[in-house]
Parts: structure tokens; sequence; C-alpha cells
């Protein structure tokens, strides 16, 4: 219990009180004015002089106040809380406390008055943001719902039909998946699909390549460290990409570069869900979903010593393996419109393919894959000017690595041509068009990225001008 003596307060209350950032108004236990502070005059809007020497009630039927505390203090001997808006369109908390005398008797009465108008309306501010943040999240479930379903679409060969489905009933067990295909199948996109499609949806997915990490870094990116566990480590250490996983799905990209010595670490993990940071004597239980993938023969890696025969077998539980592009040419067409729609609406055209190009693409063998596709496509939406891109907009290597005869029944009156014919064609038709355009040889050899002698070359041999 805080006591006092009877005396008024002396002159250095106003100094020590001008000190709070909180309004601090004292009054007598008959509610007289004392003191106030002059973050009570910010606050509340009232100056010293509409306030001191007067008692709260009367200042209350003035309208000064709006139901002081300093009566119901001074009756109950207690301190009491109420949240008010002033005069001055605040929000505050006021908060009344007694002060007692050695006798016990309340004789003065401390009332602290805190601003949190702007708390009022952070809190307002927050509840907004987590309804939009639902709101978002909604719309989110609705988008990657309707997404999976556009996905489902782009696939209509069977085998891929038939991969999707074992994909779902893969994804709704806990088990480790290993996705396998060549370069730019899209295994990355497989694996981030048995994630949608498992009940881990909602928690965390991180794809890490085994490729790119340097050997002497990988077991700490992997696995954390702990504080000073090897020079230039972060001070207050870092949790691994395990730890950072723990009830989602990590997936290991390029498993097949992952270097013998972590393979053994990999594995230990695989078995007792339990991994140790660098520098660290303790172990951190993990839930985590895994799935790899590999273009590499890991079968032939086992017996040439390179790979772990037991984690290659702990990894292989359910496999997924992607046929490449050209063993499914039915897939070839949707995902032409795919990439094309993508690209047409990021960068807000309206192109499309004549059926001639479109004929061609799909004869194309496709030895990146689907990145090959996405790529070369992005590239013909940038640059392209026409609203139709056409077999002369193609890139050269694609129409040279297409059969002569399928080349012949695509453009027209050349089917008696020979392939070095054709191409003669095509060269001359892609010049005379530079030509038109940019009416200048330099120009046509800066866009064709070759030297103005070779136009001037192929000018003369072409008797285009």
């Amino acid at each position: 219990m805080r006591t006092i003596s009877q005396s008024k307060p002396d002159h250095f209350f106003d100094e020590i009180i001008d000190v709070f950032n909180d309004g601090i108004y004292i009054t007598d236990s008959h509610g007289y004015t004392l003191k106030v502070n002059k973050a009570y005059e910010t606050i509340t809007g009232l100056k010293r002089e509409e306030v001191l020497g007067k008692y709260v009630m009367d200042l209350e039927k003035e309208g000064v106040f709006k139901s002081p505390l300093n009566p119901l203090v001074v009756k109950t001997g207690r301190q009491h809380t109420d949240v008010q808006v002033n005069k001055m369109g605040r929000k505050v908390v006021i908060c009344g406390s007694p002060i007692f005398d050695n006798n016990g008797n309340v004789i003065y009465v401390v009332t602290l008055v805190r601003d949190i108008t702007g708390l009022s309306h952070l809190r307002d501010e927050i509840a907004a943001q987590r309804e939009l943040i639902q709101k978002y999240h909604e719309e989110a479930q609705y988008l990657r719902s309707k997404y999976l379903e556009r996905e489902k679409a782009i696939f209509e060969s069977p085998q891929m039909l038939k991969l999707l489905e074992l994909l779902k009933r893969v994804a709704k067990t806990d088990a480790n998946v290993l996705i396998l295909g060549e370069t730019g199948v899209g295994k990355g996109v497989f694996a981030a699909k048995v994630h949608e499609y498992s009940c881990r949806r909602e928690e965390p997915f991180f794809k890490v390549n085994c490729a790119t990490i340097p050997e002497n870094l990988i077991e700490s990116e992997l696995f954390g460290y702990e504080p000073g566990a090897f020079t230039g480590a972060n001070a207050k250490g870092k949790p691994g990409y395990f730890e950072m996983a723990d009830k989602g799905t990590l997936f290991l990209d390029e498993i097949g570069e992952l270097p013998i010595s972590m393979q053994a670490k990999l594995l230990g993990v695989i078995q007792d869900h339990e991994v140790m940071r660098l520098g660290s004597n303790t172990v951190k239980k993990v839930d985590v979903r895994l799935v790899t993938a590999t273009n590499v023969n890991l079968e032939q890696a086992v017996k040439e010593g390179k790979f772990r025969s037991d984690l290659y077998y702990r990894l292989k539980v359910a496999v997924l393996e992607i046929p490449p592009l050209r063993k499914r040419q039915e897939d070839i067409i949707p995902f032409i419109e795919f990439f094309l729609d993508k690209f047409n609406t990021k960068y807000k055209k309206r192109l499309s393919f004549s059926s001639e190009a479109k004929h061609l693409m799909r004869e194309y063998n496709w030895p990146g894959n689907i990145r090959e596709m996405e790529n070369m496509i992005q590239g013909l939406v940038v640059t392209s000017e026409n609203e139709e891109i056409n077999l002369c907009d193609l890139p050269c290597y694609l129409i040279e690595n297409v059969k002569q005869e399928i080349i012949s029944g695509v453009i027209p009156n050349t089917c008696k041509k020979t392939l070095n014919g054709l191409m003669e064609d095509y060269e001359k038709q892609i010049l005379k068009e530079a030509l038109d355009k940019f009416h200048c040889v330099a120009a046509v050899a800066e866009n064709l990225c070759v030297d103005k002698s070779t136009v001037f070359r192929k000018i003369k041999k072409y008797k285009i001008m």
C-alpha cells in the first residue's frame, strides 16, 4: 500500500510527471484538481488552466469530462479502469488509482490516461488483414483447384493420364516418392503435385537442387548448424531444410548428384526421422515427406559404387517415371496452347500459331522436353510483331531437325525439293521479310546476328535486290 503525507505535492512534481508519456491527472479525495502533466494536455486537448483548481464533478456537469473515475475510486478505495472516447475523438484508457494516508484513508486519486487510438486502429487493421488473408486463402484454394484441373487437361496421352492417376494414389500416402525422367520433362512440377494432392498441402513445400549446392555446404543446408559451427557461420545458427519442411514436403532434385558422404546421413534421417545440426550434440525430431528426382540411372550408379544401394531402395518406395515429350505426341499441341496462353496473358498479347507451325512443332523431337518448349514459346511471344506465328517465325534449328517428308507436307509446292532446297527457300523468305521491314542491310545484319558481308552475299545469291 502506497502512502503519502497530507501536505500538497511540492513544485518538483511538475517536472517529474512531465517526464511520462501517459497523461497524469491528480485530485484530492474531494475531487479537487491538483496537477496535470503535459501529456495529459496533449491527449485530452485540455489546458492546465481549464482544470486546475476545479472539482471533477463540476467539470463533468460542464461537459468537460465524461464519467470521471475519481468519485468511484474514493468510494471503493480500489483501482478502476475505463475506456472512453474523449472530446478530441481519441480512444483512451483511463486508470484511476487511490493513494492512502497512514490511516488507510484515500487522500489522493492519480488517474493515468493512455491514448490507444493507434492501437485500436492497428487492431482493426489486423482484423481486416486477417479477413483479407482468409479471403485470399479461399481464393487461392479455388484457383489452385482450377489450376490442377487445367493441368490435368494438358495431358491427353494415355500414359500421362495413367501416370497422373498413380500420382494421386501415391500422394495420399506418406511414402517416399522417386521421380524419374529426362531433363526438362517436368519432374519439379510432378513433385509439387505430390504435395498438392497430399494431406500436407497446407504445410511447407521446399525444393533443394542437390547439384547446385557446393559439397562443403550441403550438410549445413540440409541439416542446419549451430552458432559458431564453422568460420562464416551465422551467429544465431540456422535451421536446415529438413527442419523448415517439418510437417510438410521436402523435394530433393538431382538426388543422383548427392555426395556419397551425405548419402549415409540422409539415410539416417529417413530411418530415424531425426536431424542433428552441424556443431550440435542433440537431435531434433522431424516429420517430413520426402520426394526425390533424378535423370541419372540410379541402378547403374549403384553398380558403379556412386550411389548407396540401401538409400536407393529407401527412396524408390513409389516411383513415377515421366516419359519424354517425343514419346507422347498427344500432349504436344495441348502444351503448345497452354504455354501460348500463359505468355499471351503475361505479356498482354493475343498471338496464335498457324496450323502449319503447330504441325511442324508436333513433329519436332523436343530433346529439351517441356522446358525447351516453354522457353521457345516465350521467346516467340516476346519477339513476334504479328498476331500469327508462322513457319518462318520458328527457330531454324527446329526446322532443320524435322524430317524432310514432314516439311514437304506442310510447306506448299515443295514436295519435290531436297532438304537443302527447302532450307534455302526458308532462308530467302526470312531475308526478304527482314529487308522489307528494316530497309537497311546494317539493320538486317544486326537483327539476324550476322555480318553485313553475309547479308550482301545472301542477297546476291537469292537475287533479292
